[in-house]
């Protein structure tokens, strides 16, 4: 039995916090698992920013309802899911993914919670467990299923490692440098053929 792990954001949705940054006029939310590697360190620097600015998540998830898939995201999804098993591995949560979920035909979704008070300021966030990408793709394969992954990311990589196969979904250069082991494609045709190729080999 085969299964594919995909990525969430910059693989089939835009980045939610590139989003709300854009639309907030906050550049310092731009970074992401692209600039720093560390997640606890980016998240409490985000959870920061958010209460500087007074934005809770009703206004993430305003922002979150008016975004949409990545062009070509749902059918290359759907083509993937005719072949495959596919499970979507994700470092975003499910207060932020929910309205995606739905324009995706609601995937199989594995990620993270939030926790906000009384009045919707995000004071808390809750790993459903460490490095639960890698976790979840080594528990795959001791139920004796083909993994191949794919993802943009330094928090990707360790899930990349661990599959039969790993790909760098149009990765920013230095991702691309620090991880040249992992094939790199830049559009979904190609990460179909892949994805195909990587499975045949295993």
């Amino acid at each position: 039995m085969k299964i594919v792990c995909l990525d969430l954001e910059g693989v089939l949705v835009p980045e939610i916090w590139i989003e709300f940054a854009e639309r907030t006029g906050i550049p310092e939310l731009r970074r992401t698992t692209r600039d720093e590697p560390d997640y606890d360190v980016l998240m409490k620097y985000r959870l920061d920013i958010l209460r500087q600015h007074k934005l809770g998540l009703p206004d993430i998830q305003k922002v979150i309802a008016e975004m949409g898939p990545m062009a070509g995201a749902r059918d290359f999804l759907d083509s993937l899911r005719e072949a495959y098993q596919v499970v979507i591995l994700s470092d975003t949560f499910y207060e932020f993914a929910h309205p995606l979920m739905r324009q995706l035909g609601w995937p199989t979704l594995f990620c993270h919670s939030l926790e906000a008070d009384a009045a919707g300021m995000l004071v808390n966030y809750h790993l459903r467990m460490p490095n639960q990408k890698q976790e979840a793709v080594k528990r795959f394969k001791e139920l004796k299923f083909t993994i191949v992954a794919a993802g943009d990311s330094y928090n990707d990589t360790a899930m990349l490692g661990e599959a039969h196969g790993g790909i760098l979904f149009h990765p920013p250069e230095n991702v691309v440098r620090e991880f040249p082991q992992f094939p790199v494609v830049r559009d979904y045709g190609a990460l179909r053929a892949e994805i195909d190729r990587a499975f045949a080999k295993n």
